[in-house]
């Protein structure tokens, strides 16, 4: 039987390496022209703009004009989501590049993951919370409890703000690296937010690194981290 949505021609679209080397570039949630993915990808600017048609008609991603200039930017949240979950998948079953990026080690301590935290040190924070009873976790499912509200209230997280009602308030994203989950949707959002805010952390330019810096990170472990 040939039943519900047709998946190929988005498998196509996302299996082209250029194609896959873009989308993965939108992943860091920042607006990219077609020369900045032209460079990522290693291709042509006519060749680039062939690719990025696609992607728009098939819906993976958006463009938006501003003066003489085009943004490229993943259309939605279920996008991300989907591309993280292939990242673990390729993780997993051991296809990796040949050669590591320089950046992987970064990358793999703690990346953007769209609008929320990912990498070594988001997986071990979610852990300590789910511990500390700031979450309760069944199959499928995940929601913030009285003690998690309190514990982020005390902190100056807005978690009550932390999102449109169509989007989860929190869900588990499977982490590629890890393999093993860390904090996605409103809450994971307005936590990192939180954190730029305080001066914790902030993204490496043209890259989904997050880097900390010495007090942030020691900030970081010693609130969210269990010894």
């Amino acid at each position: 039987m040939k039943d519900g949505p047709h998946i190929a021609r988005v498998a196509a679209l996302i299996g082209d390496n250029a194609r896959a080397d873009i989308l993965t570039a939108l992943m860091a949630d920042r607006a990219l022209t077609a020369t900045e993915l032209a460079g990522i990808a290693g291709v042509t600017k006519q060749t680039v703009s062939a690719h990025l048609a696609k992607l728009v008609d098939a819906g993976l991603i958006e463009v938006a004009a501003q003066g003489r200039h085009r943004y490229f930017r993943l259309a939605g949240r279920d996008v991300a989501h989907l591309l993280e979950s292939l990242m673990g998948v390729a993780f997993r079953t051991g296809a990796v590049r040949l050669r590591s990026s320089p950046r992987e080690p970064a990358l793999r301590k703690a990346r953007v993951c769209y609008d929320h935290l990912a990498g070594e040190l988001a997986v071990a924070a979610f852990d300590a919370m789910l511990m500390r009873g700031w979450f309760a976790a069944r199959p499928g499912a995940l929601s913030l409890t009285d003690t998690g509200r309190a514990g982020f209230g005390t902190l100056g997280v807005d978690v009550a703000g932390s999102g449109p009602s169509r989007r989860p308030a929190c869900r588990m994203c499977l982490d590629w690296g890890e393999r093993r989950h860390h904090l996605a949707g409103g809450v994971g959002a307005a936590l990192l937010r939180w954190m730029h805010d305080a001066g914790w952390a902030r993204r490496q330019k043209d890259s989904r690194v997050v880097v900390f810096s010495a007090e942030g990170e020691k900030a970081f472990r010693e609130v969210f981290l269990l010894d």
